[in-house]
C-alpha cells in the first residue's frame, strides 16, 4: 500500500502501458481516476480497479481543464500526474510525414504536457508537494529511422521533464520521465509499420534481454519514481528498456 492515502490522475489509461500503472496505483492504494479518449477502455479498467472513468483529448486545453476539474470534484485533490496518453506516425522517411500527422504526434505527445502542467502545477505548488510521471520512449533516447518526428517529440519530453523538475523542485513537485522500450500495446503495430513475426523478431535483436516491455514492468517503474520512496529524485528520465540504449 506504498500509495495509500494519494489521489492519481493517469492519462491514455485505457489500455496498454497506461492500463498498468493504473491498476497497479489502485492496488498500491490510490485513487486513481482512469483517463482516455477512449471512454469504453476507460470505463473497463476502472471498473476493473475501482477507479473513475473520464474521456480526454489531452491536446485539448479544454478537455483537460475539465478532466481536472472532474478529479477535484471526485478525489479532492490529485497528488499524482502520469502523462502517458501518446501516439505515433507510421515509420516513413521524415520528408514523408504529412504536416498534418506531424502536427497531431507533437499535439498528443508534446502540448498534452504543457496543458497538463498548465491545469495542474498550481493545485501541487499550493499543496507543496506532487509527483508527474512523463511516459517518454527509448526513441527519444536511441532514435531509430523512419520514426523522427515521433523521435523528435519523445526527445522534447525528456527535456522538459527535465525543464520542469528544476523549475518545479523548490515547490516541493517531483517530475520524472520514463523511456520505455517498445511493448507488446496497441502502438506496438504503428512502431513497426506491420505486425509480423518478421517484424517482431527485427524489433526484438535490438533489445538485450530479448523481450518487449510489458506494462507490469512500466507499472513497476512508475510506482516507485511516484511514491515516497523516490522523495530524492527528480529530474530522472528511467530507461525500462532491456538494455537497448546501451
Amino acid at each position: 500500500m506504498r500509495l495509500q492515502g494519494k489521489c492519481a490522475i493517469v492519462t491514455g489509461a485505457g489500455s496498454g502501458f497506461g492500463e498498468g500503472i493504473a491498476v497497479r496505483f489502485a492496488a498500491e492504494g490510490a485513487r486513481v481516476m482512469v483517463a482516455d479518449i477512449n471512454m469504453d477502455g476507460a470505463e473497463r479498467v476502472a471498473s476493473a480497479c475501482g477507479g473513475i472513468a473520464c474521456r480526454v483529448d489531452v491536446a485539448d486545453g479544454a478537455s483537460v481543464e475539465e478532466m481536472v476539474s472532474a478529479a477535484m470534484a471526485e478525489m479532492g485533490q490529485v497528488d499524482i500526474l502520469v502523462n502517458n496518453a501518446g501516439i505515433t506516425h507510421l515509420p516513413a522517411p521524415m520528408e514523408e510525414v504529412s504536416e498534418a500527422d506531424f502536427d497531431r504526434v507533437f499535439a498528443a505527445n508534446c502540448k498534452s504536457v504543457y496543458l497538463t502542467a498548465r491545469a495542474l502545477v498550481g493545485h501541487m505548488k499550493e499543496r507543496g508537494s506532487g509527483a508527474i510521471l512523463n511516459v517518454a520512449s527509448t526513441a527519444g533516447v536511441s532514435p531509430r529511422p523512419r520514426l523522427n518526428w515521433y523521435n523528435a517529440s519523445k526527445g522534447w519530453m525528456n527535456t522538459a521533464t527535465r525543464a520542469m523538475a528544476i523549475e518545479l523542485a523548490p515547490a516541493g513537485v517531483r517530475v520524472n520521465a520514463l523511456n520505455p522500450v517498445a511493448g507488446d500495446t496497441p502502438l506496438l503495430a504503428s512502431f513497426m509499420g506491420e505486425d509480423t513475426p518478421e517484424m517482431r523478431a527485427k524489433f526484438l535483436s535490438t533489445i538485450p534481454l530479448g523481450r518487449f516491455s510489458t506494462p507490469e514492468d512500466m507499472a513497476n517503474a512508475a510506482l516507485y519514481l511516484c511514491s515516497d520512496e523516490a522523495s530524492m529524485v527528480t529530474g530522472v528520465c528511467m530507461e525500462v528498456d532491456g538494455g537497448r540504449c546501451i
